[in-house]
């Protein structure tokens, strides 16, 4: 099943519900641009190979591109997150349910942003839809058990397979390039840290673009009044539509994010930017032929982490790490609780 822009446009003319469900997706989406778009050019900014206002151009034209090749070849990260968590029943108070996880969605994400800390969007979206599922159908019945568990799967994925492979892949341009002189070999990484923020992008696109198109047409279906929709086409419009308000989100709030992830954590050379952004994207990619939701924040700042130690362990700030995991962990049982709470306060009041 597929929407149409004409029709799309005539129904939230038509359909008060569906536009306050438009508007609260397009803020989620808005929010994870000024939240996780960042870490797709947070290493190549810093190693000072692109400026900011290139960097996030580059990164608007990759995401989309990310979204259009990998949605056309392989949707099952958006199926994944589609059929996840239970909204059948009632559409009224399915949507009533999912607007509220939205709501929640943005609050944790705007405060993490606040305090600079690059929380997982996709965590949040994950943990703020089941929340608010569990409050809907009276349970964990609310919860799809054998889709769910592919969440777990790639939260392990993207925080070892990062780490692991950002260690592994600057020790061999270290061996590879060991008898070149650093000083010649950095215009070099300097072309190759672009060629990575924009693969960086690009996958960025392919995970969390789904990611969101997923709920964006969940939330067109309930309000037309359909529960019972599970297979569906994403259409062109979407993912312009989804690339265009990312890439603005990018721009708004995306230098805090930069200078948390790029500057605080390592200090990083060229080359090293390039390994983490080369170990990162590989591991989304792995991911998302697989079909598994993971989280570009965990896969991107792992891969960091990993070249940093990889030259001592002291070398990471470990204190900026540590207010990391503690965002990365609280994510799953506090934004599901918010979820919780808001979808069963909405459907009393509405």
């Amino acid at each position: 099943m597929t929407i149409y822009f004409g029709d799309f446009l005539q129904q939230i003319i038509h359909n008060p519900a569906l536009l306050i469900t438009v508007i609260l997706t397009l803020g989620v989406i808005l929010v994870n641009g000024w939240t996780d778009a960042p870490n797709a050019i947070a290493t190549c900014v810093s190693t000072r190979s692109m400026d900011p206002k290139s960097a996030i151009i580059m990164a608007a034209i990759f995401n989309f591109l990310g979204v259009f090749v990998m949605t056309s070849v392989n949707a099952t990260v958006a199926q994944t997150i589609y059929n996840m968590v239970d909204f059948g029943g009632d559409p009224k108070n399915s949507l009533i349910a999912l607007c509220a996880a939205l709501v929640a969605i943005v609050a944790w994400a705007t405060g993490a942003w606040a305090f600079g800390i690059p929380t997982s969007e996709s965590h949040a979206l994950i943990a703020g839809l089941s929340g608010a599922a569990i409050a809907l159908q009276g349970g964990i019945s609310g919860i799809n058990g054998n889709e769910w568990i592919k969440v777990l799967y790639g939260l392990v994925i993207s925080t070892v397979l990062g780490f692991v492979l950002g260690f592994v892949v600057v020790r061999l341009l270290e061996a590879i390039f060991k008898k070149n002189d650093r000083r010649k070999t950095k215009p070099v990484f300097q072309k190759a840290q672009i060629f990575g923020g924009a693969a960086m992008a690009f996958m960025h696109g392919a995970q969390d673009g789904q990611k969101f198109m997923g709920v964006f047409l969940l939330g067109m279906f309930l309000a037309k009044g359909q529960s019972d929709v599970t297979n569906f086409t994403i259409p062109i419009w979407l993912m312009i539509l989804c690339s265009l308000v990312m890439a603005i989100g990018t721009s708004i709030g995306g230098y805090r994010i930069i200078k948390t992830v790029g500057m605080g954590m390592v200090k990083l050379d060229t080359y090293q930017g390039f390994a983490a952004d080369t170990a990162a994207a590989a591991s989304l990619l792995i991911s998302s032929v697989t079909g598994l939701p993971v989280s570009t924040t965990h896969t991107k700042t792992t891969a960091i982490m990993g070249v940093g130690a990889s030259k001592r362990i002291s070398s990471v700030n470990w204190s900026i790490v540590r207010e990391m995991l503690m965002a990365w962990i609280l994510t799953f049982p506090g934004c599901g609780l918010v979820g919780f709470l808001m979808a069963y306060i909405f459907m009393r009041i509405f």
